[in-house]
């Protein structure tokens, strides 16, 4: 199983190669969040347009777990927009083979459907991989970007995107307009009920508690620990493997969901 599955992954990621075009949406997307919502929501606005000089940085910083500016707190929420948007919309591809014929000559190879599965959920991974690593860059780079704390390694590096982890979504959708519908309904409320844009602090009680049970959230707090301190505390540590040992359970039971749904919808018509 594993040389099919490797043979579809490097098919796939081929035929991405092949078109770059492919990566400038996700990296658009990361310059409109980072530079445009991270500018125009800053907190720090609110106050410097009042004349008043705005408040103390220790002020600012106690609100977002003391995140030098509010892009070093945004920055992550971004990542993780990006990567999970990409990763349910990679659906596209086994859709659209689908609909050309593809896939049902896969469905009648001696190829384990295990196989069609793990390809599609590898070949997206590596893709928003990719896009997360130049969003990172361009939250660098930007003006009054990311600013990373002196003690910042690779291995922090490693463990903030080793936070990020979703699952892929779509094997048994059959049509694109139902796929973008599920994503958006799916996606747009994880994201907005979640620390991606602001601390769960400023939401109401019933918010909080989803937003506490949201992955995204999880995702977002462990990898702020590590762009934020780089390296952590006992403390900050057992936070950061707690909400990891959470994020593996989530994508676990997603995982077998998904493989069970794959089964069923990965039949020959």
């Amino acid at each position: 199983m594993f040389r099919e599955t490797f043979a579809l992954t490097l098919r796939a990621l081929r035929k991405w190669v092949r078109n770059p075009a492919s990566i400038m949406p996700g990296l658009f997307t990361s310059l409109f969040y980072l530079i445009l919502f991270g500018n125009s929501f800053n907190p720090a606005n609110l106050f410097s347009s009042g004349g008043g000089g705005g408040p103390p940085s220790s002020v600012l910083q106690a609100a977002f777990g003391g995140a030098p500016t509010y892009i070093t707190y945004l920055a992550s929420g971004v990542i993780c927009i990006i990567l999970v948007f990409n990763m349910a919309f990679g659906g596209i591809d086994l859709v659209l083979d689908r609909q050309l014929g593809y896939l049902s000559s896969l469905l009648v190879a001696p190829i384990p459907r295990a196989a069609i599965f793990l390809s599609g959920v590898a070949q997206n991974l590596v893709k928003v991989l990719l896009l997360g690593v130049l969003t990172f860059i361009v939250a660098l780079v930007i003006p009054n970007g990311l600013e990373l704390p002196g003690s910042f390694n690779g291995l922090a590096f490693i463990g903030v995107f080793g936070a990020f982890i979703f699952t892929a979504l779509a094997l048994s959708v059959r049509s694109i307009d139902s796929l973008v519908a599920i994503v958006n309904f799916l996606t747009l409320p994880i994201m907005f009920m979640s620390n991606a844009f602001f601390p769960p602090s400023s939401f109401p009680d019933w918010l909080k508690t989803i937003a506490n049970l949201n992955p995204v959230t999880k995702a977002n707090e462990a990898a702020r620990l590590l762009l934020i301190n780089g390296s952590l505390t006992s403390a900050q540590l057992s936070t950061y493997e707690m909400d990891m040992v959470y994020l593996v359970g989530f994508a676990a039971l997603l995982g077998i969901l998904g493989y069970l749904a794959a089964r069923r919808a990965l039949r020959p018509e």
